[in-house]
């Protein structure tokens, strides 16, 4: 099988994450110890932590995006092994699920040839893929549910877009938002998910309109989409902004 090159390199990549800081990391278990010999900095001082920080940081994402490609499958399951119940998780409680607009529409933005929103019937009516696969949180837990929807890269030709950009955005209409790189929007299990368990989207589960993508943590799969744009430009996301990995590859 012919392996699908990134689009950008990991090295590219890295040039748009310098500015992020992974301070939770140090808070999460590595010892200022380990970080000195991993990195032969000085941590006495802030800028110190923030440079071994910044060195963890791009040598995980390129490390993961160097590894990543089209052939590389997230494992999938049968019906009998999916979680019952499935677990809620959001960054905000299940009380406070936000109420879809009857009117919604998906906006489509940036480098893209057709910028026309889209309703849920036009998007219901786009072929459709199924996968029964494992959500992984970064808190350490994990569960087996059955998505359905678009994949991905069907809706980006469809809507023209530039697939040479580096990143596909993320906006949701609860606040949150996060961002792939283009190979990880072309790949074959990166999905639109319109349904769960054999059910519509249910508001808990993202409705109308979720990311599922199984080849990356669970915080990637954004809820309640509102947006997407195609961009050369770094976009970071809701917790990528507040220290998390980017890649977030699994």
């Amino acid at each position: 099988m012919n392996r699908t090159k990134p689009v950008v390199t990991a090295a590219e990549i890295q040039k748009d994450l310098m500015p992020l800081r992974r301070r939770g990391l140090l808070r999460g278990g590595l010892s200022l110890g380990a970080l000195t010999l991993l990195t032969g900095c000085d941590l006495s001082t802030h800028s110190g932590v923030d440079a071994a920080l910044e060195a963890m940081l791009r040598f995980d994402d390129e490390v993961q995006a160097a590894i990543f490609g089209q052939d590389r499958l997230a494992e999938t399951y049968p019906a009998s092994a999916l979680t019952i119940p499935f677990r809620f998780n959001a960054y905000y409680p299940e009380w406070e699920v936000p109420n879809v607009d009857p009117n919604w529409h998906l906006a489509v933005s940036g480098l893209v040839a057709d910028k026309t929103p889209w309703s849920l019937a036009a998007l219901r009516a786009l072929p459709q893929t199924s996968q029964i696969t494992r959500h992984i949180c970064i808190e350490g837990w994990s569960q087996i549910g059955q998505w359905s929807g678009i994949p991905l890269q069907v809706f980006l030709k469809r809507v023209g877009a530039d697939l040479r950009a580096r990143y596909v955005n993320f906006t949701c209409f609860d606040g949150y938002s996060t961002s792939i790189d283009m190979a990880s929007a072309l790949h074959p299990q990166t999905i639109l998910a319109l349904v769960f368990d054999n059910q519509p989207l249910a508001p808990q589960w993202g409705a109308p309109l979720r990311l599922r993508i199984p080849t990356k943590l669970g915080f990637k799969s954004a809820k309640n989409l509102q947006s997407i744009e195609v961009t050369n430009r770094f976009p970071g996301g809701y917790w990528e902004n507040q220290g998390y990995d980017w890649f977030a590859g699994v």
